[in-house]
């Protein structure tokens, strides 16, 4: 790892562990009510907003990983708050729900969406934990899945809807089956992430660009009016790596991943990635979101590894400023969302889904710093 990069990582551990973790366990977490906030203000107050699974799963997430880390707060207490206010609220078909079940407008951050992060939740808290339990947990919540599934490859919004078909939640399943992997002696796991990144490999990527689209027609089949995101070009390519790291077609297809996203998809004047692009690789949205920061520094990063390629390591300490910026708040441990195209933070709360994307990132920074 290059000093830049060894540094910025120490500058982000510092603000994790002094500022964030206190921050969203000491106001993000609703004693009351149970469960986390979905947004805190920047005076550390709770915005109005619905509690979401996709953040009580994430917030289990990134406190089971704070101890790993450095926190020696309640990092246990605090990622349990969030997994058993889901917990209590599984519906009675065995998915997780806080609101009535959505049929329509699917999005591709629907209710596929949030189950995964459920899963990837469990699988944390048993690696931190050590709680045999929450396998069993899992895989009936995997059973349930099955009838999401694609004949091809794959999952649906919800049992058999043909089309549309969407990346993002096959992306975030993909990673809770590699953590399952991980941590099970199972081989079901592992099966379940071959088929996952075997989709990605065979259907989502464009062999033409090197591009994988948001949003797909039925089986699989390319729009012709594509949407692209950049960041998201970042996490796959992440997490085919993390799959099979020796794998020659995997890296291949994760170097043009990468690539491609900083070729057309870093905005070189503000030095951050943008949100999106069309299929001929334009931008349509050159907003950029702080997640896509944190997917950037994990490509690059796992790259410069596994390959030894020092450039990479130029993006990381890069994409490291970049993110810090979105930590420049009054209060610390919060964080901006959204920089418009002109160069100025949007002014909102801060959303506590992004913790997820935050911890990964510098976890993943200090795996590869040894």
């Amino acid at each position: 790892m290059k000093p830049a990069a060894q540094a910025a990582l120490g500058r982000l551990k510092i603000w994790l562990l002094e500022a964030a973790f206190p921050v969203w366990w000491e106001g993000g977490a609703d004693r009351a009510a149970g469960g986390y906030f979905d947004r805190l203000g920047f005076d550390g107050a709770s915005a109005d907003a619905p509690k979401r699974v996709r953040v009580q799963a994430r917030q289990a997430y990134a406190y089971a990983l704070a101890p790993q880390l450095g926190w020696t707060g309640a990092a246990e207490a605090a990622s349990r708050h969030g997994l058993e206010f889901l917990r209590r609220r599984r519906a009675p078909d065995g998915l997780y729900r806080l609101g009535p079940r959505r049929d329509s407008d699917w999005d591709g951050m629907g209710e596929l969406y949030d189950q995964a992060f459920v899963l990837l939740a469990l699988a944390t808290c048993r690696a931190a934990f050590g709680d045999p339990g929450l396998e069993a947990e899992a895989d009936a919540l995997v059973e349930r899945l099955a009838a999401f599934a694609h004949p091809i490859g794959g999952f649906a919004e919800t049992p058999g809807l043909a089309a549309p078909l969407f990346a993002n939640p096959n992306m975030h399943l993909f990673e809770s089956f590699l953590a399952w992997a991980a941590v099970s002696a199972n081989p079901a796991w592992q099966a379940l992430a071959d088929r996952q990144g075997e989709l990605a490999l065979a259907r989502l990527i464009d062999p033409s660009t090197g591009a994988l689209h948001e949003g797909y027609g039925p089986d699989w089949t390319r729009l012709p009016a594509p949407v692209i995101w950049p960041g998201h070009l970042y996490e796959w390519a992440w997490l085919l790596l993390r799959w099979r790291p020796e794998d020659s077609a995997a890296l291949a297809a994760a170097r043009r991943l990468t690539d491609l996203a900083e070729r057309r998809g870093v905005d070189r004047r503000r030095k951050v990635a943008i949100f999106a692009l069309d299929g001929a690789l334009e931008p349509t949205d050159r907003g950029a979101r702080l997640w896509a920061q944190t997917e950037r520094i994990k490509a690059a990063a796992l790259i410069a590894s596994l390959t030894g390629d020092q450039d990479y390591w130029s993006v990381v300490a890069e994409a490291c400023e970049a993110l810090e910026r979105f930590f420049q708040t009054p209060r610390p441990g919060l964080w901006r969302d959204r920089l418009t195209h002109e160069g100025s933070f949007v002014e909102e709360p801060a959303p506590a889904s992004s913790f997820y994307h935050i911890v990964c990132a510098i976890a993943e920074l200090e795996r590869l710093a040894g």
